[in-house]
């Protein structure tokens, strides 16, 4: 098999274009938790994120979420084109600081879950969540 100069210029773009957008995907997701956080420090631990280590389906995945004394719980899916899936607020007359939802997932990615705390502090948790059919066009 023998390829063209325009052959390879073609591969070579190609190749290059699938290295630089996983770079920008992490961008975007970094982007949101800055703007979530005001650019503070981030600890780990604090929050307990449930998700499914296999998704059959990543049109349909189960996420839930807790962190006592959060004002405010932020989900990100940072595979995907949009990595903010949702942000949760907490009144003072909450009963708990916990949410459930369903997500669409891209492709197997990390989810992560961000909290800000009473005190003005934040927390973090991730899972790596392994979609086996693509949900958001995949």
């Amino acid at each position: 098999m023998e390829f063209s100069r325009r052959d390879t210029l073609a591969l070579g773009l190609g190749a290059a274009a699938l290295t630089v957008l996983p770079i920008q995907v992490n961008a975007a997701s970094e982007d949101a938790i800055a703007a979530f956080t005001g650019g503070a420090d981030v600890a780990e631990g604090g929050v307990n994120l449930t998700a499914p280590e296999i998704a059959e389906n990543g049109n349909t995945v189960p996420i839930s979420v807790d962190a006592e004394g959060a004002t405010a719980i932020m989900l990100l899916a940072t595979g995907n084109p949009t990595p903010g899936v949702a942000t949760f607020n907490f009144g003072e007359l909450a009963g708990s600081q916990a949410a459930s939802t369903r997500i669409r997932l891209a492709g197997t990615q990390d989810v992560v879950a961000i909290a800000k705390m009473a005190d003005g502090s934040f927390a973090k948790a991730s899972s790596t969540v392994k979609v086996t059919i693509g949900g958001c066009g995949g």
